[in-house]
């Protein structure tokens, strides 16, 4: 290839980085639908899930990420739910009382979306004819894990297999007109037998199947880089899951288990009023592939106003 050929394909591949970075990224400068996970609010909704909705579009929220069980989720997904309910203070998901027709008026009416939801494993083996179903619906392009169960990863083989495993729900997902995403929590992120077990699951799932959510308040706490991922992985990160982080902290211990993520939710903060530099991390986010940028702060208390500073923040970036 001579110097003339060079520069024009390298002017070519910039131009379409261009072009594909402002699909998301106008500009302006600024993202152009920023989306919200349900799990933030749970209460409000529970309580009046149609003026909430109204709420978050007030806002200026243009997607949500819902979570489940839903009415079609397996059995057992239901009763974990209902078991762990009581602490929560709350039991509304997936629909929260709603039918899914009423679900779909709902988002109409707000102009909203909801390109993406949560699910448990056992409905996307058993019920995916019915994940696809509420997909068509309600316009769900991807559908996938939040955490994988305790012991599906107590060594790199659970996390070999968990992979593998990935593959096989890819394929169900496409066929039935979605994507299977998995979403990180903080294990995972350090050697185990020698091994980081996330890029285990990053080099050993398809990438035309399986594709990843980061989650950048677990990343961080893992002692990731999330810039290193995104740089390391482009294409295989489709969403992000953004809070931000009042001050540098890591884990206790792997971040294994529920008790470690609980012990850090008091260093969650809106995006903005923390550490981490989230211009840089949602400039190579775009960058590498990334489509949906979603705020998430578990369960927040005073969501009007958490909510509402943190999306006035990315809509000034």
């Amino acid at each position: 290839m001579n110097r003339r050929d060079f520069l024009q394909m390298a002017g070519t591949l910039s131009m379409a980085g261009m072009f594909n970075a402002r699909c998301i990224w106008p500009a302006s400068g600024k993202l152009k639908n920023i989306g919200i996970q349900l799990f933030s609010l749970p209460k409000l909704l529970e309580n009046d899930f149609r003026g909430t909705i109204k709420m978050l579009t007030e806002m200026g929220y243009r997607e949500i990420e819902m979570y489940g069980p839903y009415p079609f989720s397996a059995p057992s997904a239901i009763e974990r739910w209902n078991a762990i309910t009581p602490s929560l203070g709350f039991n509304g998901s997936g629909y929260f009382g709603n039918t899914i027709e009423e679900v779909k008026t709902i988002l109409n009416d707000f102009k909203i979306s909801a390109p993406s939801i949560h699910i448990d494993l056992e409905t996307l083996h058993t019920r995916m004819e019915e994940v696809g179903e509420a997909g068509e619906i309600l316009g769900h392009k991807y559908a996938g894990i939040a955490a994988i169960p305790d012991d599906r990863r107590k060594n790199l083989d659970g996390y070999k297999n968990m992979a593998d495993e990935f593959n096989i729900l890819g394929e169900k997902a496409k066929k039935a007109g979605l994507k299977f995403i998995y979403h990180n929590h903080g294990y995972g992120l350090k050697e185990m037998e020698g091994q980081v077990p996330l890029n285990v699951l990053l080099e050993r799932t398809d990438p035309e199947l399986v594709f990843f959510e980061m989650d950048l308040f677990w990343t961080t706490a893992g002692g990731a880089d999330p810039v290193g991922y995104l740089n390391s992985y482009p294409g295989r990160y489709h969403l992000l899951h953004i809070k931000d982080m009042k001050e540098r902290v890591r884990f206790s211990g792997d971040g294994g288990n529920s008790d470690q993520w609980i012990e850090l939710f008091p260093y969650m903060t809106t995006a903005g009023a923390g550490i981490l530099d989230l211009p840089s991390i949602i400039t190579t986010a775009i960058q590498n592939g990334v489509r949906h940028f979603i705020v998430e702060q578990d369960m927040v208390s005073q969501p009007e106003l958490a909510l509402r500073e943190s999306i006035d923040y990315l809509k000034s970036l």
